[in-house]
């Protein structure tokens, strides 16, 4: 069995991945808070994360992971674009509004994490619909004197947890002193944090034994993770922004109230995302959702998860357009290069063997550069998968016909294998390369040229031989573009 290795950010070192039991591989991810679309940064830890879950399905097959993905779908953000739209006169009550919205945001998060062509993980919680087991831990935790109760706020007791910051690596008084902490009047200390607050008749809320309130953040997931995963898991994985306070108040509540299990064996953090060198910002106008690079760009989504893989996830990555346009002429060549081939019964050691290695996507890539030299379809694509490239669905691949509507299906044309619609184009091709040959002829090189430029102009490669023209057809082919010479 292939030995897999991950840099675990509790030892700060790279260890031999050993699951509590083999037949039941347990990962943990933090999920989106869902009150907007999903921007590039989040697109990060889903991809990233989505390769481990390919890599343990493949592993120890598909049948003995299990992945865990949450909804945060109760939040002061979703809270106030639910009380936005009541103000703006809808007539829903705020429940329905919030229901609304964060099911629309859900919508909009698989249709971008899909075009991503990440795998649904195995369970995906909503948070309110675990909060019977969030009121059930607290009270826990409050009978174990780990947390108390002040004004309507259930609190947790940070030093009642002796290891507090040993994930960042911090003392407690070293992150009162170097952070700014919200500090109440009826915290016992600055780093309590809340496990239940409470609402008023304007925002949503449960019954409680503390009075009709609502979660804190923290407790969702160390909530969520006990129901699904047990006391103790394999993998817990999310973006380094998440490793204090929340990661570190998860392990502290889990700990405190399930000191029978270990919580996470392994923590795994991917790096920030910044865009041309620069942290994304929507002041700089560098922000950018994954739905605006798709829709509005034009920008297939296994483009963007090729960029997002080409940095290994421990290191900043930058996004930028140059990478996005060597992204999709590699990929462009390799779809043509795998169209129609049946994959190899088993992928290629070294691109195996690189992600085994703490997730060393970059080598892995490099590995399939080696293999498309090679021009070996069949190897390409089975190994390309285990990064969720190349597979079956399209995923954005699709480029608008000269009439009527396209079904974005493979298409063989003239010597290519373009992503097109349902139109023929080799006729158009063919008849426009033959003009400019008899325009050649007649030494009529306006027109020769004109015609070359049109059709270099729509994405057609054209190669120059004694034998005559060779033709192909490039990543930005666009038939629109197809019309007569001037």
């Amino acid at each position: 069995m292939t030995t897999i290795r991950l840099t675990n950010t509790k030892t700060r070192r790279k260890e031999a991945f050993t699951p509590i039991d083999p037949a039941n591989v347990r990962l943990y991810v933090c999920g989106p808070t869902v009150y907007d679309r999903a921007h590039l940064g989040n697109g990060r830890p889903v991809v990233v994360f989505d390769v481990l879950f390919r890599l343990l399905r493949h592993v120890y097959g598909p049948d003995h992971v299990t992945y865990v993905r949450n909804f945060t779908d109760v939040d002061d953000k979703i809270n106030a674009a639910a009380q936005a739209r009541k103000a703006a006169g809808d007539p829903r009550s705020l429940e329905e509004l919030i229901r609304a919205r964060t099911d629309e945001t859900i919508r909009w998060y698989h249709e971008d994490m899909d075009a991503l062509g990440a795998l649904r993980p195995t369970h995906e919680p909503r948070a309110t619909e675990w909060i019977g087991a969030m009121i059930a831990m607290i009270e826990d935790l409050v009978a174990k004197g780990h947390a108390y109760e002040r004004e309507g706020h259930v609190l947790f007791r940070v030093r009642s947890y002796r290891d507090y910051g040993a994930l960042s690596g911090r003392s407690v008084d070293d992150m009162i002193a170097g952070a700014r902490v919200e500090v109440a009047p009826f915290k016992e200390d600055p780093m309590d944090f809340v496990l239940w607050k409470p609402s008023d008749d304007e925002l949503p809320g449960w019954e409680s034994p503390w009075g009709r309130g609502r979660p804190g953040w923290h407790i969702e997931c160390s909530a969520m993770s006990y129901e699904l995963l047990g006391a103790s898991f394999d993998i817990h994985a999310g973006g380094i922004d998440l490793q204090f306070p929340h990661h570190e108040n998860e392990i502290a509540q889990s700990c405190c109230a399930h000191p029978e299990g270990g919580f996470a064996n392994v923590w795994m953090h991917n790096e920030m995302l910044l865009v041309n060198g620069k942290k994304m910002s929507k002041s700089l106008g560098n922000f950018f959702t994954i739905h605006d690079l798709r829709k509005d760009r034009g920008i297939p989504g296994e483009v963007i998860r090729m960029v997002l893989l080409g940095t290994h996830y421990s290191k900043p990555m930058d996004w930028t357009a140059e990478k996005a346009a060597q992204a999709k002429a590699t990929l462009w060549k390799w779809r043509k290069l795998t169209a129609d081939v049946e994959p190899a019964a088993s992928p290629d050691a070294a691109v195996l063997a690189a992600l085994a290695d703490d997730l060393n996507t970059p080598a892995a890539i490099t590995r399939l550069h080696s293999i498309a030299a090679q021009e070996d379809g069949a190897l390409l694509k089975a190994s390309a998968s285990l990064l969720g490239l190349l597979e079956d669905d399209l995923r954005g691949w699709t480029l608008p016909p000269v009439t009527g509507t396209g079904s974005g299906v493979m298409e063989v044309s003239g010597s290519a294998t373009a992503i097109v619609g349902n139109v023929q184009y080799r006729e158009t091709i063919e008849r426009l390369l033959d003009e400019r040959k008899q325009a050649r002829m007649g030494k009529d090189f306006r027109r020769s040229d004109a015609i070359r430029d049109l059709l270099v102009g729509a994405g057609v490669i054209i190669k120059d031989t004694p034998a005559g023209a060779e033709w192909d057809l490039g990543a930005d082919f666009d038939p629109a573009r197809l019309g007569e010479p001037e």
